[in-house]
């Protein structure tokens, strides 16, 4: 069964799918199950460049990959900033290679928020 708002990843073409919802089926690709990435953060993997930052000024949230610029580059990017409130995912943005690693959110409340990135090298992150 999936899992909502999980990210999944086919290990054989590298299709990478976010659920929306979660039904009572698995997630096949290439006639295997998708992989569920596990979110890592800075207590599980020590200090690390991909941990997302946010910047809160009032209802305008502004998200960065790392302390310093994650690099946008064809074989390594940000593909995906989201904010995460409750354990709902609130908002989103997609990224591509050439972009900054960065995304502008409006939210209602910033209560309970919390920030998750997704590299195409080094996986699922979160503040």
């Amino acid at each position: 069964m999936a899992v909502k708002y999980g990210i999944y990843k086919c290990n054989v073409c590298g299709n990478i799918v976010s659920v929306l919802y979660a039904g009572d089926g698995d997630l096949v690709c290439c006639g295997e199950d998708m992989e569920l990435l596990k979110v890592k953060t800075v207590a599980e993997e020590g200090k690390e460049k991909h941990v997302p930052v946010m910047e809160i000024k009032g209802n305008t949230v502004t998200v960065k990959v790392g302390s310093i610029p994650h690099p946008m580059e064809e074989k390594h990017y940000i593909m995906l900033i989201r904010l995460v409130q409750n354990g709902k995912v609130i908002a989103g943005k997609v990224l591509e290679p050439g972009m900054k690693a960065e995304a502008t959110f409006m939210v209602e409340n910033t209560a309970g928020l919390k920030a998750e990135e997704l590299c195409n090298l080094h996986g699922l992150w979160t503040s």
